[in-house]
């Protein structure tokens, strides 16, 4: 189909819940993604951070074309060795004690949510229950997790909205020791902002807050949704702020394109959900449980990280090396980084990089995010760097 008939299409039978970009892709090939009228891109994008391996990654297309061969789901009621296989994977790579699955990130952070309240009712009572998170955090779309993300803008229209959340400054460890009182069970925390801005968090803060935390049996939760899988350079972001969360949440990149999430929780609270106190249809089924685990065969190598960092700097040092007026700065870790530039000029050089078929994001009211496939070569980042000088002019 051409690009108006697929157009028609949506806008008669989609509910229209999504700015779209002018285009619909079709087919691709490691970090290059194909329209319907056959223009080819360089995607900086990942489908906001979960193409992790890019597209048509040989292991894992064969990896899901075996699985969906064999068996796609069965219910929780059964064991699953795919499901088994990659939570031991995630426990042996990480330390931390077990796992639940659930199919995307906000149903992850509901998850830990959920986990870190049970704990805190078990050893404390029904009243410690509040959470604090940053502002400018983002942990999703569902009733609690919106409550849960620190920005005021989506707390709108679905009234009642529920309660128990607090919101502190990222860096102000003050402000947070003076909210977390008898009442808080737990902090969430993002080591990197990405739908605030590509905002890492200090590291003084986050280890001060974490070390007040396990003084004080706070849960520390850590929400990986954006940065884990490899995507800062290291397996997990969480790990080059040199801290020991109790729970960690991960989608997006952990299925390099199927539908998956999961928490990790640590020894602590690796026994707090017990049979029938929360499940998921789909979560942790075969096919997506064998998509991550070939993910993780692949990104959790010393090799494929360190190319990851590499790739980052590079990235980040030619495009400060453009002295352009119009970036202002390059922040981020790995392959998560954000060009901060003119809240007026963005939409401008979105669509002009688009033109020039590039692929690009945007986060909070100044940044140009970008999340490339990990797998992606010098010569699309060279190219993609190419077309960035001449709209950064």
């Amino acid at each position: 189909m051409h690009f108006e008939e697929i157009r028609a299409l949506e806008k008669r039978y989609v509910m229209q819940t999504y700015g779209r970009n002018e285009i619909a892709l079709v087919s691709g090939e490691g970090a290059r993604l194909r329209d319907s009228e056959g223009k080819e891109y360089i995607d900086l994008t990942s489908g906001i951070g979960v193409s992790c391996l890019g597209y048509h990654h040989p292991a894992l297309s064969a990896a899901i074309s075996d699985q969906a061969q064999k068996l796609m789901h069965c219910s929780n009621l059964f064991y699953s060795e795919p499901m088994a296989k990659t939570a031991e994977e995630l426990v042996k790579a990480t330390g931390l004690a077990r796992v639940f699955f659930a199919n995307s990130g906000a149903e992850a952070n509901e998850a830990m949510i959920k986990t870190a309240r049970k704990y805190s009712s078990d050893h404390y009572g029904k009243d410690r229950y509040k959470i604090i998170t940053l502002r400018q955090s983002f942990h999703g779309r569902t009733m609690t997790t919106l409550m849960a993300t620190g920005q005021d803008k989506f707390h709108q229209y679905f009234y009642p909205l529920p309660e128990g959340f607090d919101y502190v400054d990222a860096g102000n460890a003050e402000e947070f020791k003076a909210h977390a009182d008898d009442h808080v069970c737990a902090v969430i925390m993002e080591m990197i902002q990405g739908e605030g801005g590509v905002l890492p968090l200090d590291k003084t803060f986050v280890q001060q807050v974490s070390a007040y935390c396990k003084a004080h049996d706070i849960l520390v939760c850590v929400d990986e949704v954006q940065t884990g899988i490899g995507r800062t350079g290291t397996l997990f972001c969480y790990e080059q702020y040199g801290i020991e969360p109790d729970i960690v949440s991960m989608a997006k990149g952990l299925g390099g394109g199927v539908p998956i999430g999961a928490i990790l929780c640590g020894e602590k609270c690796a026994d707090t959900l017990q049979a029938g106190q929360h499940g998921s249809t789909f979560g942790g089924n075969l096919l997506a449980c064998r998509a991550a685990q070939t993910v993780l065969s692949i990104v959790n190598d010393p090799q494929f990280l360190a190319a990851v960092k590499e790739k980052g700097e590079y990235i980040r040092e030619q495009l400060l090396a453009m002295d352009s007026p119009a970036i202002h700065d390059v922040r981020g870790l790995g392959l998560m980084l954000g060009i901060g530039v003119d809240p007026q000029q963005r939409a401008g050089y979105v669509s002009a990089l688009q033109e020039k078929g590039v692929l690009v994001l945007t986060a909070g009211a100044d940044t140009i995010r970008l999340l490339p496939p990990l797998v992606i070569t010098k010569e699309d980042i060279d190219q993609a760097l190419a077309c960035m000088k001449e709209v950064f002019k």
